[in-house]
């Protein structure tokens, strides 16, 4: 090295060094090595450069951060070393401030055996009233660790992000702790499949694994039979699906197979159209992926096994049902038809949540899925009224067999109530689009279905000078009633009323019809069967809009704050008064399909 190559630098602790002589390269790493910092174990990165930094002496270790923390995107004055992921995750860091991670049985040791450093201890408190902190101390505390020490008894294990990075030596594992079942290894330096492929080998009885957030190598080839692993979580080792079919090869008793946040766009199949194999596989997980074709998820369709399927936070915008025809359908062209079995046959959860899907014929296609009970489409436009969707209870009227939607049982607590509805969504669908049998039978295919459940007949005519005058001449012919003690007894009245007739319009009719001058109103939806009305607070919605049918009543209240008191002609009982406000309140839910 030249004289002009020993350049004097201030570190980030203040301390100057120089070094002069032949660069040492290498210095315990390599490239594409995962590291993390001394100190910190959950700054985790991975080693892109080693080498002489121009402008400053010494060897420097180019880091790519996962979390992109750094401070550039591994160029520097002009020159590029290595290329980041993102254009401030890259930083050159001193060899001694980088931790190349501990073996298998030394984080064991740290983890069930090492005694509680100082900071954990700080973090163990609760604020007192003066927001002031009290120390924790728990009781049974050496009791619990004197139990976990004992390896050889573990059935459960937990090391996450304490930057394990290798086996250790052969045969040691299985001598400390022959008895674990399930392993978490979230947060370490892994890399290798053959480091994971020997940690299962010596675990005879392991069960569930996960290796979230190791950035795992591409070459998968190496992995031993697992055949024992049950549950392997996978979430944001950087995989393709590519690698998925190679690590089937090797998991023939996997039932749960977890793979959010992969950034997988394609599945790509290895030998045929559709995912073979995975024979026992019930649950995959493919959350928070960047999957934006539903013809992609469909290449899963033929895993005869699987239960639940889970979509959230993904891409897509369209779903349906594929056709099925064992006649002509084949795998592939050398596989007869009889491989080819009924699509998502076994499905019984599907979740779509945080998606981009808008149209109602995504929803109907679920109907079709034969054993589809529990679905999830919160966040999406579908299912979002601010944004053109439907709410909770037409969703609820639309899907055959839900027995779950978005979470909740659709365990609605009286008949009555689930009669009601749907009555309700079967009005909506005749007042609004009335005599129009084949537009209806194409937006709403279970509206026939329905109306005929519930026994819900077609408008009567009414018969005046002019003959037989239907629905369709856009007149409702509305009951109203005023209700609560301080309106005072009003009788009740009934008007012929455009079916274009708003809520906020009706009020001032309201005003007019019974002479109420400077009362604010709230007005109330009264259907036959229905076990309470429903708030009408929609000011711009019509009475079409709202599903109010012909020879509907409406009860007409005054908006007290806090509270309403719906029965009329007389005070109510504080029982009374609390029980009408949690019905309104559920009336309002209902409206909006916030509750069952």
């Amino acid at each position: 090295m030249q004289e002009s190559d020993k350049v004097r630098i201030s570190e980030s602790n203040g301390a100057d060094e120089s070094i002069s002589g032949e660069v040492k390269l290498g210095l315990g790493f390599k490239i594409n090595q995962r590291v993390h910092t001394v100190g910190d174990p959950r700054r985790i990165g991975t080693v892109k450069y080693i080498g002489p930094v121009e402008g400053y002496s010494g060897t420097w270790v180019g880091v790519d951060w996962d979390n992109g923390d750094g401070k550039h995107n591994g160029s520097i004055n002009g020159v590029t070393y290595f290329e980041a992921k993102g254009e401030k995750s890259g930083s050159f860091v001193r060899p001694q401030n980088l931790s190349p991670g501990i073996s298998f049985l030394e984080a064991l040791e740290l983890r069930y055996r090492g005694d509680s450093t100082k900071e954990e201890e700080d973090e163990m408190y609760v604020l007192s009233a003066r927001n002031k902190r009290v120390a924790v101390q728990l009781v049974g505390k050496n009791k619990v660790q004197d139990k976990l020490s004992r390896l050889e008894d573990l059935v459960g294990a937990s090391l996450s992000y304490l930057g394990v990075s290798s086996v250790g030596s052969p045969g040691q594992i299985s001598a400390v702790v022959p008895n674990l079942k399930e392993l978490d290894l979230t947060g370490n330096l892994l890399s290798e499949w053959t480091d994971v492929g020997a940690i299962c080998e010596e675990l005879a009885a392991l069960e569930v694994l996960s290796l979230t957030h190791n950035y795992m190598a591409d070459d998968v080839t190496e992995l031993p039979l697992l055949k024992n692993i049950r549950v392997l979580v996978l979430n944001n080792c950087c995989l393709t699906w590519t690698q998925v079919e190679v690590l089937k090869q090797s998991l023939p008793s996997v039932e749960e197979l977890h793979l959010m946040g992969n950034n997988l766009k394609n599945i790509t199949p290895a030998s045929s159209n559709y995912v073979q194999g995975f024979d026992s596989l019930r649950l995959l997980n493919l959350e928070d992926n960047c999957l934006a074709m539903w013809d992609e998820i469909l290449k899963l369709s033929q895993l005869r096994r699987l239960e639940q399927l889970h979509l959230n936070k993904n891409n897509l915008n369209h779903i349906f049902y594929p056709e099925y025809d064992p006649k002509h359908d084949m795998v592939n062209d050398s596989e007869p038809a009889e491989r080819f079995v009924r699509p998502f046959g076994n499905l019984h959860c599907l979740l779509l949540g945080v998606n981009n899907i808008a149209d109602l014929a995504s929803v109907d296609s679920l109907n079709y899925f034969p054993n589809l009970t529990d679905i999830r489409l919160s966040e999406n436009p579908i299912a979002d009224t601010g944004k053109g969707g439907i709410p909770r209870f037409m969703l609820i009227a639309r899907l055959e067999k839900v027995e779950i939607l978005n979470g909740s049982e659709v365990d609605i607590k009286t008949l009555s109530i689930l009669n009601f509805l749907f009555c309700r969504y079967v009005r909506f669908v005749m007042t609004k689009m009335q005599d129009k049998l084949e537009e209806i039978k194409q937006l709403h295919p279970r509206f026939i279905e329905l109306k005929k459940k519930h026994g819900i007949e077609d408008e009567k005519p009414s018969t005046g000078a002019a003959g037989p005058q239907k629905m369709s001449s856009g007149l409702l012919s509305i009951t109203l009633k005023c209700v609560g003690a301080s309106i005072g007894e009003k009788k009740p009245t009934t008007k012929k009323l455009p079916a274009t007739t708003t809520v906020g319009k009706l009020k001032v009719l309201c005003e007019s019809f019974f002479q109420l001058k400077s009362i604010k109103l709230k007005l109330f939806l009264q259907e036959e069967g229905s076990p309470l009305p429903l708030l009408l607070d929609n000011e711009m919605a019509s009475l079409m809009e709202l599903g109010v049918g012909n020879e509907a009543t409406i009860l007409v209240g005054v908006e007290i704050p806090g509270l309403y008191l719906p029965v009329p002609g007389r005070a109510n009982t504080t029982a009374e008064a609390l029980a009408a406000l949690e019905a309104f309140r559920l009336a309002k839910d209902l409206q909006f399909g916030k509750v069952n």
